[in-house]
C-alpha cells in the first residue's frame, strides 16, 4: 500500500510542479479583486479544480490545444473591426476560461434579471404615461438631453407587448468583491454571437476538461431567446430577420453567426420595404412578409423619414408600420436612452418606487452634474473622480472616447473643463474613480492577472428573465485598464459558469415531434442571391485568369510539356490580360513577367489576386449562408495569392494550388448546397461567366487562320486536351476544336454545355411576372440553346464568336436587372398582393 500511495504521489508532482511554475510570478494587485486569488490570500476552489485538471496534460499537449484554438479562429474567419479599421482582424481569443462557480453566478443573475425588469418599466413609463417626469422621479432634462430619447415613437405601444427582448449589463467585482454593474446596454447589446463563437471553440479545444468541470450550456438560453421572439409575432410560423448595418459593421461577423444560429434571415436595410401596414424583404420571388426584426442597427438610423433622413441603413416607413402593430422590433427604437449615465443616480431611487426593492446589484457611483447639488459635489472632487459624457461615449469638448481625470488636464484644461460643467452641466457625470477587477491570462507559459469585464445577457421570455450562463468577457493588456473596449491591446475570453453537479447537454435543436417536416430553407433575399450570383462570376473570371497565367508558366518549367507559347501566342494572351484588367498595356512581351503580374498584381482590377478577393468581399456578406469549408477554400486562396512569389516556378505553382482550390469549392457548391435558389444563383454566375470566357478563348485562338499552336492553347485553357486526343487520332484541327469547346453539350467546359446548364436554372427560379408568358432571362437562353444546338462548327467565324460572346453578356446583365433591382423604388407592385 505504501509503494502505491509513493507512486500516485509521484505521478501527482510533475501536475503540482507546473502549477507552482505557472503561478509564480502571479501576484493580486493591491487593492483590486482577483477571480484566481480570493480575499484571504488563496487560491478560489473553482480555479484550484480547474488547474489541477488543466495541469494534467503535458506542456506539448497545451501547446497543441491553443494552437488548434488559434488555427480554428483563422480558417473560419472569426473577425471583427475597430472603428476606422478598413480591414477585419482575427478574433483576439484568450486561452483561458473567465470561470465563476455556481453560488457566485447566481447572485449576479438574480441582480441581473431585476435590473433588466426595472428597466423594461422605466422605458415603458417613459414613452407611455410619463408619469416618472411628471412626478420629479426622473429630471425632464435628464431624458430630453439624449439624441436616444425619440420622440417619433412617444405613445407607440410597442408590437409584441414590450421594449426590451435582449439586455446586457457590464459588470466587474467592486472593492467590496461583490458584482457591480458598470453600465447598461439596451439599445442593440453586442457581444452575444462572439460568446458563443468563443465557448465552440475553447470547448472544442478542450473537450474533456470542459466536460469534467460540469459547465453550464448557452444553448438554452438562446433557444429561450429564439422562442420569445417567435411567440411575439401573430401569425404561428413567423418570419425573423437580423437587421445588420452591413459587412462594413465592426460585428458583421457576430450578426451573420447570431442568423445562422437562431434560423433567422439576415437582412440589410435595403433588403426591407414597407407597403401598408406590413414590413417586407425583397426575395428573388417578390416581396415576402417579416414579422419580427431583431436590430442591429441603432435607433437613430433605423428610418430616414421619421429619424435621421441620412440614414442608408434603415427602412423608410418603419416607424409608421410599429405605430400600426404590424411588426415586432426587438429591441423597441428608443430603447437606448437607457444607456444613457446621467440615469444611472435615478435607478436606485425608481427600484424603490417601480419594485419596491432596493437594487440587488450596486452601479458605479454617478453623479449628472445637471443638478445643482451633484454639480457642485463632482466640481468639488475633481480629482477623485472621471468625468464621462452624460449620454455618449468621450466628454463633450474633449478627445478620445473614454473619461476625462482632472487630475491628469493641464492647468488650462482643468479650467476649461469646469467651465464646461458650470455652463452646461447636462452633458457631463462625475463617477467614481474604479479600478477593474483582474482575471488569470496566459502569457508565455505561465499565468498573470489582467483587468476584463463581463457582459451578462438577458432573454425576456414569458416566464421572466433568463440569464446566459456565460457571457461576452474582455480582457485588457494592460494591469491599470479602466475601461475595456475591443480595439488594440485587448482579447476576449470565454466564459465558464461550473457546477458541483452534472449539466444538461441541452442542444439548439428541438424535439422531432414538435417539427413540421419541410424541404426548402425559405425565402432568398435579393440581395444574397446577387452576391450568390457574383461570387460565382468572380471565381470563374479568376480560374479564366489562372488558365491563362498556367497557359505561360507551364513551357517555362516543362519545355516539353504543353504548347510553346510562340510570340504571337503570347500576344494574344496579353492582349485578352489588358482587355480584362489584369495586366498593363505597358508591360513587355515577356511570358514571366505577364503571368507573375496578371497573378499577383494588387492593383488591376483582372489580376487573380483582385478577384479572388473580390469573391472573399462578396463571400463576406454570405457569411450565414456559407459553410465553414467553403468559407476556409475562399480564404487559403486569398492567403496563397498575396504571398509574393518572385521566380517563375513559384508563379506556377501558386497558380496551379489556386486552381484546384477553385475545384474543390466547386465539389463543396456541388455536393454541399442544398438545391434550392442560393445554389441555383451561385450556379447561374458560374455558368454565364464560363460561358462568355469560354467563347472569348474562342474567339481569341479558334480565328480562321488559326495556328496548331493557337488551336493548342485553346484546347489547354478549356480543359479539352485529353478530350480531343481521345477523339481524334490528328492534331489540333479548327473544326474539330470549335465544335468541341463552342458546340459540344456534352463537354463540361463547352459555351453549350453553360448555356443548357442556364437554361435549367433559370426555368427553375421563380417567375416574377403573373401573365403567363416566358420572362426576358429566359426567352434569352433559349434562344441561344436554339443557336448552338443547330449551328454547324465550320460556320463559326470569329464575327459569329463575337456575337455569341456580345450575346451572353446581354443575357448575364438580363438575370441580374430581372432578380436583384437595387435602390428604394425596386419593389415589384405585381407581387405585392396576397403574400405570405
Amino acid at each position: 500500500m505504501a509503494e502505491q500511495a509513493g507512486n500516485q504521489e509521484s505521478k501527482a508532482r510533475p501536475g503540482h510542479r507546473r502549477m507552482a511554475q505557472w503561478a509564480r510570478d502571479y501576484v493580486r494587485l493591491p487593492g483590486i479583486p482577483d477571480e484566481y486569488i480570493g480575499e484571504d490570500g488563496a487560491p478560489r476552489a473553482v480555479w484550484t479544480r480547474f488547474f489541477d485538471a488543466f495541469a494534467a496534460l503535458t506542456p506539448a499537449d497545451i501547446e497543441r490545444r491553443f494552437a488548434s484554438a488559434d488555427r480554428h479562429l483563422r480558417e473560419a474567419g472569426v473577425t471583427y473591426r475597430t472603428p476606422g479599421d478598413s480591414a477585419d482582424r482575427i478574433w483576439p481569443l484568450s486561452h483561458l476560461p473567465l470561470i465563476i462557480d455556481d453560488a457566485d453566478w447566481q447572485q449576479l443573475t438574480a441582480g441581473i434579471a431585476q435590473r433588466a425588469q426595472l428597466l423594461e418599466m422605466v422605458l415603458s413609463d417613459l414613452y407611455g404615461e410619463g408619469r416618472l417626469v411628471a412626478e420629479g422621479a426622473i429630471p425632464a432634462a435628464a431624458i430630453a438631453g439624449s439624441t436616444e430619447y425619440l420622440r417619433a415613437v412617444s405613445g407607440v405601444k410597442p408590437p409584441g407587448g414590450r421594449y426590451l427582448h435582449l439586455y446586457a449589463a457590464d459588470v466587474g467585482r467592486g472593492p467590496d468583491g461583490r458584482w457591480w454593474v458598470l453600465g447598461d446596454r439596451t439599445q442593440a447589446p453586442s457581444g452575444a454571437g462572439y460568446a458563443l463563437e468563443n465557448r465552440l471553440v475553447l470547448s472544442r479545444a478542450f473537450s474533456n476538461l470542459y466536460k469534467s468541470m460540469n459547465v453550464e450550456r448557452v444553448a438554452p438560453f438562446f433557444e429561450a431567446f429564439r422562442d420569445n421572439l417567435r411567440a411575439s409575432a401573430d401569425r404561428d410560423e413567423p418570419r425573423i430577420g437580423l437587421l445588420t448595418p452591413g459587412n462594413f459593421n465592426e460585428t458583421y461577423f457576430e450578426h451573420a453567426t447570431l442568423a445562422r444560429y437562431l434560423g433567422f434571415l439576415l437582412v440589410e436595410g435595403d433588403d426591407l420595404a414597407v407597403s401598408g401596414d406590413r414590413v417586407y424583404i425583397r426575395t428573388v420571388a417578390g416581396l415576402k412578409r417579416l414579422d419580427v426584426l431583431l436590430r442591429r442597427v441603432d435607433s437613430n438610423w433605423l428610418d430616414p423619414l421619421e429619424l435621421d433622413a441620412s440614414s442608408h441603413l434603415g427602412v423608410p416607413g418603419l416607424i409608421d408600420v410599429l405605430r400600426k402593430d404590424g411588426v415586432v422590433v426587438a429591441n423597441m427604437p428608443g430603447s437606448g436612452v437607457l444607456e444613457a449615465r446621467a440615469l444611472l443616480g435615478f435607478l436606485p431611487s425608481l427600484s424603490r418606487r417601480l419594485l419596491g426593492q432596493d437594487l440587488k446589484m450596486p452601479h458605479i457611483a454617478t453623479w449628472w452634474c445637471g443638478q445643482k447639488a451633484a454639480r457642485e459635489e463632482v466640481l468639488s472632487r475633481l480629482d477623485e473622480v472621471a468625468i464621462e459624457g452624460a449620454y455618449g461615449r468621450g466628454v463633450p469638448g474633449f478627445p478620445g472616447n473614454g473619461p476625462v481625470l482632472a487630475s491628469e488636464l493641464s492647468p488650462s484644461e482643468r479650467e476649461r473643463l469646469k467651465a464646461a460643467i458650470n455652463e452646461r452641466g447636462i452633458d457631463y457625470v462625475g463617477q467614481e474613480l474604479v479600478r477593474l477587477s483582474t482575471t488569470p491570462v496566459w502569457e508565455n507559459g505561465r499565468i498573470t492577472p489582467r483587468p476584463f469585464v463581463l457582459r451578462v445577457f438577458a432573454a425576456a421570455t414569458p416566464d421572466g428573465w433568463t440569464i446566459m450562463p456565460g457571457g461576452f468577457c474582455r480582457i485588457a493588456e494592460q494591469p491599470d485598464a479602466r475601461a475595456v473596449s475591443m480595439g488594440d491591446g485587448v482579447r476576449s475570453a470565454d466564459v465558464w459558469v461550473v457546477s458541483d453537479k452534472a449539466v444538461s447537454t441541452a442542444t439548439l435543436l428541438p424535439a422531432v415531434d414538435t417539427v413540421r417536416i419541410r424541404r426548402i430553407a425559405g425565402v432568398l433575399p435579393s440581395r444574397a442571391a446577387d452576391n450568390l450570383f457574383w461570387l460565382g462570376r468572380y471565381l470563374e473570371r479568376a480560374e479564366a485568369t489562372l488558365r491563362l497565367v498556367r497557359a505561360l508558366g507551364t513551357p517555362m518549367r516543362d519545355p516539353g510539356k504543353g504548347p510553346s507559347t510562340a510570340l504571337p501566342s503570347v500576344e494574344r494572351i496579353q492582349r485578352m490580360l489588358v482587355a480584362w484588367g489584369a495586366v498593363s498595356q505597358t508591360t513587355r512581351t515577356n511570358p514571366a513577367r505577364i503571368a507573375a503580374e496578371a497573378l499577383q498584381n494588387p492593383d488591376k482590377f483582372g489580376s487573380a489576386l483582385s478577384l479572388v478577393r473580390a469573391a472573399q468581399r462578396t463571400a463576406t456578406s454570405l457569411r450565414e449562408r456559407l459553410s465553414p469549408d467553403a468559407w476556409q477554400v475562399i480564404t487559403e486562396m486569398a492567403e496563397r495569392l498575396a504571398f509574393e512569389v518572385d521566380d517563375d516556378d513559384g508563379v506556377l505553382s501558386a497558380a496551379e494550388l489556386t486552381l484546384q482550390e477553385l475545384a474543390s469549392f466547386a465539389g463543396l457548391a456541388q455536393e454541399n448546397m442544398n438545391r434550392a435558389a442560393g445554389w441555383r444563383f451561385l450556379e447561374v454566375g458560374r455558368r454565364a461567366e464560363r460561358a462568355i470566357n469560354t467563347a472569348r478563348f474562342a474567339r481569341q485562338f479558334a480565328y480562321d487562320e488559326a495556328s496548331d499552336e493557337d488551336l493548342d492553347i485553346l484546347l489547354t485553357l478549356a480543359d479539352c486536351q485529353i478530350t480531343y486526343r481521345s477523339r481524334y487520332l490528328v492534331g489540333a484541327l479548327l473544326a474539330p476544336v470549335r465544335d468541341l469547346v463552342v458546340l459540344d453539350p456534352y463537354n463540361p467546359r463547352s459555351v453549350a454545355f453553360q448555356v443548357s446548364a442556364l437554361n435549367d436554372h433559370i426555368a427553375n427560379l421563380p417567375a416574377l411576372k403573373e401573365h403567363g408568358l416566358i420572362e426576358r432571362p429566359q426567352r434569352l437562353a433559349v434562344a441561344l440553346q436554339a443557336m448552338l444546338t443547330t449551328a454547324e462548327a465550320t460556320s463559326l467565324e470569329v464575327k459569329t464568336l463575337f456575337a455569341l460572346e456580345q450575346d451572353l453578356l446581354i443575357l448575364a446583365d438580363a438575370i441580374g436587372s430581372h432578380y436583384f433591382p437595387h435602390g428604394a423604388n425596386a419593389s415589384r407592385p405585381e407581387k405585392l398582393t396576397g403574400l405570405a
